[in-house]
Order: structure tokens, then C-alpha cells, then sequence
């Protein structure tokens, strides 16, 4: 099990003006700002926090894209970190472990943007394979690439399959001069308005909570899969089991990025899911198949919503399949939605109201004589 007084966080509060109401046993707390800059330091002292922003200079209507998490943890360790939308739509956290393995080839990226008005929000699991530079090479790339694409927002299907393809020819362009041949993995998660798309690429999965259930938004990609096997098989390869179903006898998975050996078998396109956002949807886990491996769905959801802080919940499904026996790098980002969650100021005012009136009903009223509340009656009158 993963110790964490290793960790070191600060909350840094951008013109913080505390006010608090007590209603029972409920205290609401409002502050003067939302925005929350969260900064995570290693054991060994070292600040990974980072803001960067690069801007494409392609279009008027694209704000800067932002990466609001921090970098990977060179060292290999252990490394986690959290992020919460300026609109209080959604928080996310991940945590990240390089685990038994002698090297650390998982990267994530999460990234923000405006496009056409519209928010636009990033979140994706690499797991390398071979060699961590096909991993790398996709948090530098990948996310721009979707973002630049011509059909981005008016159809983000065909951006998301186009830039899955188009980021593996340039990775394969790019080490056509080497000896390496390592590959990576791809799972993603892009949220346009109310529209969620979930794009994979090999054994890295997807999953949301809707309604409590566990609900997979990608299918792994092994090569044993009836349609993967035929796929290749029909594309000139074979299918064979060397400890485990492999392409070739080699790989593990049936679709990857890099992999330039068995490129013309291992394809790099994703298959798309879409779902809505709506009120049953709660959480979004992304990870690699060092949880997967060893953790369930259901299990993942279960872990995840016993925290309330998303990055808690991603520390601690890493610590669990980590606990379970789990022999690769673990990965997982956690996405948690709120849903018409009322702004600190909305909760203070309704407060303040119903305490005005509560106060205004509980105020002693003036005592009546029964003579002067009582008109006399006609007989009265007349004796």
C-alpha cells in the first residue's frame, strides 16, 4: 500500500473573502472566488506544478489551449495533482505510479479550451509500450492535433478518428531514423457541451458511473477479439498464443500506436463512443491496464465514489490495484460532474432570505383585546 505523507499540497485562494451561515446542523461557507490553484509536490521536494499555454495561432475563434495539470514525474514515482472547471461543472484528479516496473512508460494530459464559444475540456491515459517515447510523443501531440482538426466541434467523431491516424503517421515520420520501434496505447475523453466522446486505441480503458452503474465506454483492443482477429487475419497477418493471444507472436494488443513493424496489422484507429451528459452521469475514470488488470469496473466506480475529492478517489484506485498485486505502471484520471450546482452567492442569499423570514415569524405580535377585535353585534347596539 502507497503511504501519503510523502505529499505535500497547498491551496492557493485568489482574493479569498470567507463569509459562513449556520441553518442547523449545516454550515455553508462562501468565498469572494471559486478558482483554486492546486499545486502537488513529490517526496523528494521537487515542484511539478505547472500552467502552460500554447496558443494556436489557426483561428480567431480558439482560445489558448491549457494544460492544467502538472508535468510527468520524471524520477518515475509517484506523482497525483487536481484541477476544478472556473464554472463548477466538473473536478477532476489523477495519480500516477511507476509500481514494480523498472520504468515508468504511462503519461496523461489534460487539457482546457473555448472553441466557438463553446468549452471544451480533454482528458487522456498513454500507456507505452516498448519503450515510453510512442507515450510521450501522444501528450505532446495528440490533444492539438484533435483541437486543430477543420471538423473539430461540427463533427467531433471524424476529428477524433482523423487525429488518432494523422498523430501516429507523424510519431512513425518522426522515428523512421531510429532502431526503436515502441508503440502506446490511447484512451480519451472529450467533452464538447453536453456531449461526451470517448475515443480508444488498445488495452487502456474508458468507463463512466450513470445512475450508480458501471458503464464501459471502450472496448480493449486484444488481438483474440472475434472482429480484431478477423481484421488482421484478412490483412495478411496471424493471431497466435505466446502466453497470452499476440499479433505476430509479439504483441498483446490489436491496435496501437507506433509498432512500425507490425503497422500494417496494428492500426491506429479508434473506435468512437458518444454519450450525453445528463443528470444520471456522475463520474468518468480513465486508466491503464495496470488497474484494469487487477480492478473491475464496478470495483473502480465503487473506490472512486468513496471520495469526494476526485484526486483522493484517483489515489486511491492506484493505491488499490497496487495493494491487489497489480505488476505495471498504474495510471487513472478521475472526472467528477456536478450538475446545476447553485453558486456560493445563490446559496447565501436563499439562506440569508429564509432566515429573514423565519426571524419575521418567530417576532412576538402585539396582544388584542377580544372587546376591541370583536365589532358589536345589532342587539348590543339597540339596548
Amino acid at each position: 500500500m502507497l503511504c501519503n505523507s510523502f505529499l505535500r499540497s497547498v491551496n492557493l485562494w485568489a482574493g479569498h473573502i470567507e463569509r459562513s451561515i449556520e441553518v442547523g446542523k449545516f454550515r455553508y461557507i462562501c468565498g469572494g472566488s471559486n478558482a483554486t490553484c492546486r499545486l502537488t509536490y513529490l517526496w523528494d521536494r521537487k515542484f511539478v506544478g505547472t500552467r502552460k499555454m500554447m496558443v494556436d495561432s489557426g483561428s480567431t475563434a480558439r482560445r489558448p489551449i491549457i494544460d492544467v495539470l502538472t508535468e510527468k514525474d520524471d524520477g518515475g514515482g509517484f506523482a497525483s495533482g487536481g484541477w476544478k472547471s472556473e464554472d463548477g461543472r466538473l473536478s477532476c484528479g489523477y495519480s500516477s505510479f511507476r509500481g514494480k516496473r523498472a520504468s515508468m512508460e504511462d503519461f496523461y494530459d489534460i487539457k482546457t479550451s473555448k472553441i466557438d464559444g463553446q468549452s471544451v475540456y480533454l482528458f487522456g491515459i498513454f500507456d507505452g509500450h516498448g519503450g515510453s517515447r510512442a507515450a510521450e510523443f501522444l501528450k505532446e501531440h495528440l490533444f492539438e492535433n484533435i483541437m486543430k482538426h477543420a471538423e473539430f466541434i461540427r463533427n467531433v467523431k471524424l476529428a477524433l478518428s482523423e487525429a488518432y491516424q494523422q498523430t501516429d503517421r507523424e510519431f512513425l515520420e518522426s522515428e523512421k531514423d531510429t532502431f526503436r520501434d515502441d508503440g502506446s496505447t490511447a484512451s480519451t475523453a472529450v467533452l464538447v457541451g453536453n456531449h461526451l466522446y470517448v475515443a480508444n486505441v488498445g488495452d487502456s480503458r474508458t468507463i463512466i458511473s450513470k445512475a450508480g452503474k458501471a458503464i464501459p465506454l471502450s472496448e480493449d483492443h486484444k488481438p483474440n477479439r472475434s472482429d480484431e482477429r478477423k481484421r488482421i487475419e484478412n490483412a495478411g497477418g496471424i493471431v497466435m498464443w505466446a502466453g497470452t493471444w499476440r499479433v505476430g507472436g509479439v504483441l498483446a494488443m490489436s491496435r496501437a500506436f507506433g509498432n512500425r513493424m507490425l503497422k500494417q496489422f496494428v492500426v491506429a484507429e479508434p473506435e468512437v463512443q458518444e454519450q450525453e451528459v445528463d443528470q444520471d452521469l456522475e463520474l468518468l475514470v480513465l486508466a491503464s491496464d495496470g488497474l484494469w488488470d487487477v480492478v473491475p469496473n464496478e470495483d473502480a466506480v465503487l473506490i472512486a465514489q468513496t471520495e469526494d475529492d476526485p484526486e483522493a478517489g484517483a489515489r486511491k484506485l492506484t493505491e488499490t490495484a497496487f495493494a491487489r498485486g497489480s505488476a505495471d505502471n498504474i495510471t487513472c484520471i478521475v472526472v467528477k460532474f456536478c450538475h446545476d450546482k447553485p453558486r456560493p452567492e445563490e446559496i447565501l442569499q436563499h439562506l440569508e432570505a429564509e432566515l429573514k423570514e423565519t426571524k419575521q415569524d418567530c417576532e412576538p405580535k402585539p396582544e388584542v383585546s377580544q372587546l376591541d377585535s370583536e365589532p358589536e353585534s345589532e342587539e348590543t347596539q339597540q339596548s
